[in-house]
């Protein structure tokens, strides 16, 4: 029989250690290509990258003009984040005087809330402007302007999920109910009326987060009201 631990061990990481006034954390990501790092983000307009076997702060960077709202790894070194300034910066941890801006919002003023880097191909990643029904996916190599817009939502989307075994499907979900899943794998080429998904599932009220099985590629599972749903597509 699996035994569990007779205590939980806490690690508290906290680059505030002097003051108990800190603005809140919004995100955070761990390294997979490296497990004893992960990246915060913060109201305070920074990312904190922490090393987790010693406990303490490796590498704390101004990101943006604004409170940066998510954060996600794209590799051992490299780690993007976005805005309420409505931009996606590009950090490389090997030169740290430098950072690439990748997208702006075609909204003045308007926030990105949620950010997705493709696991299986890094050269793709996707964001969404507050309050709106499009998913803007992004190319790393071919800055400012969007690979694709993802318009089939009704309401606006509020979450992003990558699969873990394939680097062309994605699911979304959104206010309207909806987790859509699109294979971008056409992404580039011309398509009169623009892409459309592939599946779509109206659950019984706003879905809040999708996450897909690392071990069980054609489930999926969405969170909304007090359930959780898991489907096999």
């Amino acid at each position: 029989m699996e035994r569990y631990p007779d205590r939980l061990e806490i690690f508290q990481l906290n680059n505030n250690r002097n003051s108990e006034l800190f603005d809140p954390l919004t995100s955070f990501d761990w390294n997979e290509a490296k497990p004893k790092r992960i990246g915060a983000s913060s109201n305070d307009t920074t990312c904190t990258i922490w090393d987790i076997d010693r406990e303490t702060v490796d590498t704390q960077l101004i990101a943006h003009d604004k409170e940066v709202y998510d954060i996600a790894w794209g590799g051992v070194g490299v780690f993007a984040s976005i805005s309420t300034d409505g931009s996606v910066w590009v950090f490389d941890l090997r030169d740290k005087e430098h950072s690439i801006i990748i997208y702006e919002s075609s909204e003045p003023d308007t926030p990105l809330v949620r950010f997705g880097w493709n696991e299986q191909d890094p050269r793709y990643m996707v964001t969404i402007d507050m309050d709106s029904a499009k998913v803007v996916v992004l190319d790393i190599r071919f800055p400012t302007f969007p690979v694709v817009e993802l318009q089939r939502h009704q309401a606006s989307v509020n979450a992003i999920a990558w699969t873990p075994h394939s680097s062309c499907h994605i699911c979304t979900a959104n206010d309207d109910s909806q987790a859509i899943i699109w294979d971008l794998s056409s992404m580039g080429q011309p398509i009169e009326g623009g892409l459309d998904p592939i599946l779509a599932y109206t659950a019984g009220a706003e879905i809040e987060q999708p996450q897909w099985s690392s071990s069980q590629p054609d489930w999926v599972a969405i969170a909304f009201s007090n359930k959780l749903q898991i489907l096999r597509v």
